[in-house]
């Protein structure tokens, strides 16, 4: 071969590299576009990651797989099914019975038995002295009003175990809550988790495409693997919080823990405030002061009851006796009784017992006073904490975000023309990622904070 042919050979060569050099970062640019790889603002992701889970969410239905629950319907679950709260229930329905018992009267005593009858072995003078055979008789008659004061005390605590019901059910709600959005936001930060990794193996693509042209160094190559592999890692804490928020949602609607199913993605928190938290009003909305009230009640029925103690009660007694001796005539005897609470030794009791039930409203009302000022005020305070966050969430939004975003596009754009090393594109792609995984930290804790509110509004 002759040297102008080698000479022409080798330029051809040269121009080839040259020519795929300048055509690799367009090429990667717009592979990069058309997989939408480079980093969006966070509305658009967030838009993406609702649209994903709920076109998963729909295949899932259609195939019958997978079972979709919104958090309307978990509650509704938890309500009917929980174990605790049904054992709340039974109570309710068996101080009904018990009170429907309280009216009714003891059962009649009867006896039989010998009436005057002498020792054996003893001297007769006569046959009337032979004794008689005594069938008795006894009826205690209470006092109608006392069975139905005492029925009254015992429904009542049937009222206060359906008040501590809707208290439990409340906490429950509450526990449901958090867990949901705790998987609603863990579900965020995956789908955020996994458009890391398709940027950050474009820039491994990139990396590996330069080095053999001496482009970039081959400790890039590995940095680029390392940030990858450290990325992965990541997506292990939101699948734990996943699993975790699944099999504690399945316990409380008295399910399997492993019982697979899935969220409604679309739901998204509400906070509504108010001008002003009256305690009449909040006194209606809170089932801690309602079981509060029915307490108070059921001890002013107890001393209703109580107070009926100073009513006598009666008894009647029939004896009929048959003489061993025909010669005598067949006798009976009938006996009326009335009990006499109003001695000083009885009525001393009941009494002392009602002043002790009265000092005890009195507590409770007091009690109740100060549990409702206190719930106003915690509520003011939570609502303004609501309302900072609320401004933190919207400027990290709105200012931070996007500024971070354009600064990542305009380093990668830079990149892409080997004008800066990958070093400072990961920075860059670093301070995006991790205020994106801040807001969504920063939206859970606002969750978290509506949950706590709606606990002291009981919603």
């Amino acid at each position: 071969m002759s040297h102008d042919s080698i000479n022409n050979y080798l330029m051809k060569i040269i121009f080839k590299i040259a020519i795929l050099v300048s055509w690799l970062p367009i090429q990667v640019s717009a592979q990069m576009k058309e997989g939408n790889l480079l980093p969006q603002k966070d509305s658009t992701q967030t838009n993406q990651s609702v649209q994903l889970q709920n076109s998963t969410q729909k295949k899932a239905v259609n195939s019958g797989t997978e079972e979709v629950l919104d958090l309307s319907e978990i509650i509704q679950k938890i309500d009917s099914n929980n174990i605790l709260l049904q054992s709340y229930a039974l109570r309710a329905e068996g101080y009904n019975y018990s009170a429907d018992a309280a009216t009714a009267w003891m059962a009649p005593m009867v006896g039989i038995g010998t009436f005057m009858t002498p020792y054996p072995f003893q001297k007769v003078m006569e046959d009337r002295d032979k004794g008689s055979i005594m069938l008795r008789m006894e009826q205690e008659i209470p006092n109608i009003k006392k069975l139905n004061a005492k029925k009254n005390y015992i429904r009542s605590l049937g009222n206060i175990e359906n008040a501590t019901r809707e208290i439990l059910l409340n906490d429950f709600k509450a526990q449901a809550k958090r867990q949901y959005f705790t998987w609603l936001i863990a579900l965020q930060k995956l789908k955020v988790i996994e458009e890391n990794e398709k940027i950050l193996g474009m820039m491994k693509k990139i990396e590996e495409v330069r080095y053999p042209y001496n482009q970039s160094q081959l400790s890039t190559v590995y940095r680029s693997e390392a940030e990858i592999q450290k990325n992965r890692n990541m997506l292990l804490m939101p699948q734990g919080d996943i699993a975790k928020a699944k099999a504690y949602l399945n316990s409380l609607m008295n399910r399997p823990g492993n019982q697979d199913f899935m969220i409604d993605t679309t739901y998204s928190p509400e906070f509504t405030g108010a001008q002003s938290y009256d305690t009449s009003g909040l006194s209606l909305q809170r089932k801690d002061v309602l079981r509060m009230n029915e307490n108070i009640s059921s001890m002013q029925l107890n001393i209703e009851a109580m107070k009926l103690d100073r009513r006598p009660t009666f008894k009647v007694q029939f004896d009929h006796m048959s003489p061993l001796s025909g010669m005598m005539p067949q006798a009976f005897s009938v006996m009326g009784m009335v009990s006499i609470p109003i001695v000083s030794w009885s009525k001393k009791m009941y009494q002392s017992e009602i002043k002790s039930m009265q000092s005890n409203i009195n507590a409770m009302e007091k009690e109740r006073a100060a549990m409702l000022q206190e719930t106003q005020g915690m509520l003011y305070g939570m609502q303004a904490q609501i309302q900072t966050m609320q401004k933190r969430i919207k400027s990290i939004e709105e200012k931070v975000i996007p500024a971070l975003s354009k600064t990542f596009d305009a380093s990668f754009l830079t990149y892409q023309e080997n004008k800066e090393s990958l070093s400072v594109l990961i920075q860059n792609w670093e301070a995006l990622n991790m205020m994106q995984l801040d807001l969504l930290d920063e939206k859970q804790n606002l969750y978290l904070m509506i949950v706590d509110y709606e606990k002291e509004l009981y919603k």
